[in-house]
């Protein structure tokens, strides 16, 4: 089956070598082509350039069997790749919203059995089915705002059955929704109450039991740490960091959202995939970045949830450093999945040109998910993960109309949805 969308106004994010990420200045480049075609065969993008190029189908083999999409005055941009969320959950947190509108800090609410520890008490009394059709409905949602891949984190589990639990139920959507899923083990997340004072034997478990067991059921892809003020040491870290890597799973940790933690350190230490949030970002963590394979990535959505301190993103790539953003949809901290949105917040709060954010949601992105020889860019040969917008004036629109659902026709696996 051929798909040919024609008469694009604009083909965004065209990658004719398909590089792995966009760097430093380089980010503010982002490479389109006006009134473009591109032609999806099956389930990979097989061609595109300009309509005045475009080949004859006529006298193709296969043409009565193609489709056609005319994309008059509107454009056509790579799916976002979301690499943190935690979109597995268990019902919603809006009465600590309130909390936190009277002034109480994140710590303060954890402190008080709230945060994660209340989303471990609703997941442990939530069955498998019922955490799959909820977690459903959100993937429709983001699926209809434009993303093609996502990764989803356990970490709401806190017990041996809780987080298994969890990443089964991750390991199911991967196989029943058209969407990339990545799945990360995120069992240092916080300490269980039951283990308050004990923390280096809840570390002790999640290493000797909570690890081989993901392990032997192959239910994650990485392995996650919270490694921050009040959650988890870099000491702690370095351990269960070490033991995933054993069991073949690469690290991709939270870092530094709440204090200089150590944790991008300790991250690229162990070649970690990402290091996630960075609000607090200094000169030794941008150096230790320098020339490693990790990608920072930040969280708008939490940042602005929050009412935290910004990422310094506009130091990291004057450093030459790429950066990645993600929604981190989660029911206590960001529930949003909305990467257009973490569009038009990277814009406004953190000062990114629309195509430096558009970078880090798609390409850099898919490298924060280690996906990006699968997707991210239009390029031929990778998945056709795209979706055609309403017409609008200007790519900056994207960013500019932050309250509007801009996608037209989404398109996952060569599939119009």
């Amino acid at each position: 089956m051929k798909l040919l969308i024609s008469n694009i106004k604009t083909l965004v994010q065209v990658d004719e070598n398909s590089r792995k990420w966009v760097a430093g200045t380089d980010m503010a480049n982002l490479k389109c082509i006006d009134n473009a075609y591109l032609l999806i065969e099956d389930e990979k993008i097989s061609d595109f350039g300009k309509m005045e190029d475009i080949p004859n189908f006529d006298e193709m083999e296969g043409v009565d069997m193609m489709q056609e999409i005319d994309a008059t005055g509107r454009m056509v941009f790579p799916s976002f790749c979301d690499s943190h969320t935690h979109l597995v959950y268990a019902g919603s947190r809006e009465i600590e919203y309130t909390d936190k509108i009277k002034g109480l800090s994140y710590e303060e609410i954890a402190e008080r059995g709230g945060g994660i520890l209340n989303s471990a008490k609703r997941m442990h009394d939530a069955t498998e089915d019922e955490l799959y059709e909820s977690a459903m409905e959100r993937i429709h949602e983001i699926i209809s705002l434009g993303t093609g891949a996502v990764e989803i984190k356990s970490g709401y589990g806190l017990t041996v059955e809780d987080e298994l639990k969890m990443l089964r139920v991750i390991k199911r959507l991967k196989e029943t929704t058209p969407l990339k899923i990545k799945s990360s083990f995120l069992g240092a997340h916080a300490v269980p109450a039951d283990y308050r004072g004990r923390q280096g034997e809840y570390v002790d478990m999640v290493i000797n039991e909570m690890i081989p067991l993901v392990a032997a059921e192959d239910l994650a892809d990485y392995i996650d740490v919270f490694c921050d003020k009040g959650f988890f040491t870099v000491e702690e870290t370095d351990r269960i960091l070490n033991a995933g890597m054993k069991h073949g799973m690469r690290p991709k940790i939270h870092a530094n959202e709440l204090d200089y933690s150590g944790g991008i350190q300790v991250g690229v230490k162990y070649n970690a995939l990402s290091v996630d949030h960075l609000e607090f970002v200094g000169d030794a963590e941008i150096e230790s970045l320098k020339g490693s394979e990790t990608m920072p990535t930040v969280l708008p959505g939490a940042a602005f949830f929050l009412n935290m301190v910004c990422s310094p993103v506009r130091k990291m790539m004057d450093a030459g450093l790429p950066v990645a953003l993600a929604s981190d949809f989660n029911p206590g901290s960001s529930p949003s999945g909305n990467m257009k949105f973490i569009l038009s917040l990277a814009c406004i709060n953190y000062k990114m040109l629309p195509q430096e954010a558009i970078n880090a949601t798609t390409i850099n992105s898919a490298y924060a998910m280690g996906v990006e020889d699968e997707v991210g860019s239009i390029a031929r040969g990778k998945i056709a993960n795209v979706f055609i917008t309403k017409e609008i004036p200007s790519i900056e629109f994207m960013p500019y109309a932050y309250g509007s659902n801009l996608v037209d026709t989404v398109i996952l696996n060569g599939q119009v949805l």
